[in-house]
């Protein structure tokens, strides 16, 4: 039973320490007294997060048997323990993609813009969905929005058909002419989540004098933990180990880097050696980043367009590009198509975190909606049409999961970036190359 006495203590606050500063969770003693707690998950913080895939997929191995999810397909089947939470969305399509390239696949996928063909510096393009939503959900937090990568190479000059590298480089653009940089690095991204002001390098030699950055909290710590109730306790007490544990797998990854000084070239030195870790470990900061409300729009490149990195931890050795373009050759696309199922697997664990984050009356994954896909649909022909695409996340706004949508006739991808958007109160009349908005995904909220 609860007291209506109780104090309360306002969303935005903070453990401040030398250098550092964390946000908390979302705890009982942040609803007012009076409220009751279902209030706040019928109106909880609404985040958004993309997440691309690169060079498509094999579609075959991809596309769900009828219109609900009872039956994955083999790419999907480790979505089983969270697939009343994710929808797949078939015959979805990014016409300004074409000529078909895979420059314009990573720089359509969150603008449907067309890009301008050029190998200079005045590319442009057109300012992309996770950006719009920045603008207007992201000002209250600490980061407007988070834009992560695995692979820290930044290749300049020309990449892909007359287009200039930075298409191929940057998912987000906050305008036509402004792209945005993805950090890699584990320990840049705890840095930026976890630090207090002054510039980076500041930031780092305060970090880096204690042994853990919640070292400086004690105090706080203790002072906090007094006033809190149980349940209350234990929700910061859980917070606070996960914290605990990323900053140990980054210092151990910075470690382990001392004893093999020549790390793959994709690879920034200081991250974890396997490519599974690594995304782990980006994943788990995003959990962290979602859960203190340190942003609320997040984007992720799980590779670059035109990756040649190889996955040995499943068996396959071959570069990631050369297989996509497999000349229908059976082996070459089994192949890519485990790749593409190892990346759907680190997605579903990623899921499977959210949704067993408690957050108010729901999840985290109740509260967030996520986009998965790739701004390519046949690799093999840089074909921008039937495009695998999951929605997840998102029961506390209505998303209904479990489900396949199959359209009948090729449908913008910017219908469904024009629907999410609505979703999370940014409400326009259309975006790119839309022609009305998403239907089926959705089912109205209960008044």
């Amino acid at each position: 039973m609860s007291f209506i006495t109780k104090k309360f203590m306002p969303r935005r606050t903070f453990l401040r320490g030398m250098g550092a500063t964390m946000a908390l969770p979302l705890l009982e003693a942040m609803v007012p007294a009076a409220t009751p707690l279902a209030k706040t998950a019928a109106q909880p913080v609404r985040r958004l997060g993309f997440v691309f895939m690169p060079m498509g997929c094999d579609i075959t191995r991809w596309t769900p048997t009828g219109d609900k999810l009872d039956q994955l397909s083999p790419i999907l089947s480790s979505l089983a323990p969270v697939r009343e939470h994710v929808t797949a969305i078939s015959n979805l399509e990014l016409q300004n993609a074409y000529p078909g390239s895979h420059a314009t696949s990573n720089a359509a996928f969150l603008s449907a813009a067309k890009a301008k063909l050029t190998e200079s510096t005045d590319y442009y393009l057109g300012t992309t969905v996770d950006q719009i939503a920045a603008q207007r959900i992201g000002q209250a937090t600490q980061l407007p929005s988070l834009e992560l990568a695995m692979d820290l190479l930044q290749v300049v000059g020309q990449c892909d058909n007359g287009y200039a590298c930075v298409y191929q480089n940057n998912l987000s653009w906050s305008s036509p002419t402004t792209p945005l940089p993805a950090e890699a690095h584990p320990r840049i991204v705890f840095e930026s989540l976890f630090g207090e002001g002054g510039s980076i390098a500041e930031r780092r030699a305060a970090l880096r004098k204690r042994a853990s950055l919640l070292d400086s909290f004690n105090d706080d710590l203790a002072r906090l933990q007094r006033n809190l109730g149980p349940g209350d306790r234990s929700k910061v007490s859980h917070y606070l180990e996960t914290v605990r544990e990323v900053e140990r797998r980054i210092q151990k990854a910075e470690a382990d880097t001392k004893d093999n000084p020549l790390p793959d070239l994709d690879r920034p030195v200081g991250v974890p050696a396997a490519y599974a870790d690594h995304a782990r470990l980006m994943f788990d900061l995003q959990v962290l980043a979602l859960q203190g409300d340190v942003t609320r729009v997040i984007t992720f490149q799980l590779a670059r367009e035109t990756s040649n990195r190889t996955y040995p931890e499943i068996g396959v050795s071959d570069p990631h590009h050369p297989l996509s373009h497999h000349g229908n050759d059976p082996e070459k696309i089994a192949r890519m198509a485990k790749i593409n199922a190892f990346h759907v697997s680190l997605f579903a664990e990623f899921l499977g975190k959210l949704k067993a984050t408690r957050e108010g009356n729901g999840t985290l994954l109740d509260h967030s909606l996520y986009l998965y896909g790739s701004g390519i649909g046949n690799p093999n022909i840089h074909d921008h049409s039937n495009l695998p695409i999951l929605v997840a996340g998102g029961s506390a706004i209505g998303m209904k999961g479990g489900r396949h949508l199959q359209y009948a006739k090729p449908t913008p991808l910017a219908n469904l970036h024009l629907t999410m958007l609505d979703k999370v109160g940014v409400h326009l009349d259309s975006f790119a190359d839309s022609k009305g908005k998403v239907d089926g995904l959705f089912e109205p909220l209960a008044i």
